[in-house]
């Protein structure tokens, strides 16, 4: 497997409050790899020591083998950048921000940034100043897409983006993708991870709960199971299920083991309707968080 960031052991604590705790990750060169949880899980925690922004008490991050400290510009230069909150220089022109941020590199980013102001339908005559939430982002992924880095790191990317941006925004990221950039793709969506990611990371307190191929996470076998039967609470006792399973004379569950086990369990029983479904995608990650 060829890795281009890996995250070894980070941990990073806020005293009292929740930090993360011993984060493992390795991210695969031109894959999107998503990572994924609710607000507060500590999924910017986890980026903002990976960029160095924040120091960790303990862990190491490398990029493309070698190890990533504050100083290493080299491996800066292979980075691009997107944080949730963009924070931009209110006196300047959208165009005199994205002129300075080119500065930075010793290449011609003057074409990649053209294709991006194009689709993604930014007037570069405002003022960073006069820019709404949706329009403030868009700067942002110009910035971290201009100079064609190899990898990208991605924090709520979305959010403030238009339904109709949105859209362009995949499409953009999957075109990278194609190129053999690799992006690191943070979101509490999980509609768009669905929608755009090889692989995926779900964290939950601080702690990461499980990865997985995106393939296999649609394909659990965790179902609901729906019974109608004289024998529910029987069924609830024998399965270990909390009585609020039984809604209106009907019992609904999730169930994720051997569904081979279930049959043989409720075959003792007399059961007047059984009704298995698969879960959709929201559903499945729903169950990783309870």
């Amino acid at each position: 497997m060829n890795n281009i960031l890996e995250v070894k052991n980070l941990t990073k604590n806020y005293g009292k409050s929740r930090g993360v705790s011993d984060v493992n990750l390795e991210i695969e060169k031109g894959t999107i790899y998503g990572f994924i949880g609710p607000n507060g899980a500590g999924k910017s925690t986890t980026i903002k020591c990976i960029m160095n922004l924040i120091n960790k008490n303990s862990g190491e991050v490398f990029i493309d083998g070698k190890l990533f400290l504050k100083k290493n510009n080299e491996l800066k230069n292979k980075i691009g950048y997107l944080p949730s909150e963009v924070n931009l220089y209110d006196g300047l022109k959208v165009k005199e921000m994205i002129k300075y941020s080119e500065s930075f590199y010793k290449k011609d980013c003057s074409k990649r940034i053209s294709e991006l102001v194009n689709k993604l339908d930014i007037d570069v005559n405002k003022k960073i100043e006069e820019l709404s939430l949706g329009n403030l982002k868009k700067v942002g992924i110009v910035l971290a897409l201009m100079h064609e880095p190899e990898i990208v790191i991605m924090d709520e990317a979305s959010s403030g983006l238009d339904p109709l941006m949105q859209e362009a925004f995949y499409e953009i990221l999957l075109e990278e993708k194609k190129k053999g950039t690799t992006i690191f793709f943070s979101s509490h969506i999980l509609s768009e991870i669905k929608r755009i990611c090889d692989k995926v990371a779900i964290i939950k307190e601080g702690k990461i709960i499980n990865i997985d191929d995106m393939n296999n996470i649609e394909d659990s076998d965790v179902v609901r199971i729906k019974i109608t039967s004289d024998y529910n609470k029987d069924i609830v006792k024998e399965l270990k299920l909390s009585e609020d399973s039984i809604k209106n004379e009907t019992l609904e569950f999730i169930y994720k083991d051997d569904i081979n086990n279930l049959m043989k369990i409720l075959s003792k029983y007399n059961i007047k309707k059984l009704l298995i479904e698969e879960l959709d995608i929201e559903e499945i990650f729903i169950h990783y968080y309870k």
